[in-house]
């Protein structure tokens, strides 16, 4: 206890040791460092235990929401290859991704989009693995594939491409032919294939020799023999042959001289 201006100060300390005993004290300080009545927490109440599961989905929320954008946008895990098809056959391109969520997936061919269908089929394996099967090979399936993967955090892209093997083949033969001495005769043949075929004529099963007035030609689809001022030593039997890796074909025609 003091003065200050005339007018009695004390210390709550003096206070309590004053008034109040050292047992009282003790009591209440404990009963101070328990939660205020009202205010604790029963685990085991089945309103709480919904309450802790909101907070722990509210903050997993926030995570996931962040690896979503970090995570999320498509990659290409294992790229395009390029693949062969053989005429009649089918091939199929492939890659494998990571997306989440799933991604819209679009194929396309030279720039030009692809209906999954009979001819083209989407092909989704794995969790993580696209596809697309290309039926029924024929040349014009020869070409630049595109596969475009997209989901609402981003896009990507990959490309790869189908090479054709067709077997060599001649698509119509040469017709034979009755032509009076010193005509200009021609045979022509359609051939394909992919890798393009090796071309060969022969006479009575003889390789030609080519000159100035026999000869033979050889495009992209034609073949052609040519032979100038027909004369009786080229009558006979002439045969075309083409070949590749794939296979062998043949055809033949008569040239008769009057």
């Amino acid at each position: 206890m003091g003065w200050l201006g005339g007018v009695a100060t004390f210390t709550v300390s003096s206070i309590w040791s004053k008034r109040t005993p050292y047992r009282a004290r003790a009591r209440m300080s404990k009963a101070k460092s328990g939660p205020p009545p009202g205010c604790t927490i029963d685990i085991n109440d089945p309103q709480v235990q919904e309450a802790a599961i909101r907070i722990q989905a509210s903050y997993r929320g926030h995570r996931s929401r962040k690896e979503l954008r970090e995570k999320g946008p498509p990659r290409v895990l294992q790229e395009l290859k390029d693949v062969v098809l053989v005429e009649g056959s089918a091939a199929k391109l492939e890659c494998r991704v990571s997306a989440f969520p799933d991604p819209f997936i679009v194929w396309s061919k030279d720039g030009k989009e692809l209906k999954d269908g009979p001819k083209y089929r989407y092909v989704f394996e794995d969790p993580d693995v696209v596809a697309l099967v290309v039926r029924d090979g024929e040349l014009n399936d020869l070409g630049k594939y595109t596969v475009k993967i997209k989901n609402p955090f981003g896009e990507t892209s990959d490309s790869a491409c189908i090479i054709v093997e067709v077997p060599a083949k001649i698509a119509k033969g040469p017709e034979s032919v009755k032509v009076k001495k010193g005509s200009k005769v021609i045979l022509k043949a359609e051939i394909s294939g992919e890798p393009a075929p090796d071309v060969g004529w022969i006479k009575d099963g003889e390789d030609i020799e080519e000159d100035d007035r026999v000869f033979y030609d050889i495009g992209d689809t034609t073949t052609t023999l040519t032979i100038n001022n027909a004369q009786p030593s080229d009558a006979g039997k002439y045969e075309i042959f083409v070949e590749n890796n794939l296979g062998v074909d043949q055809s033949f025609a008569r040239v008769d001289v009057l």
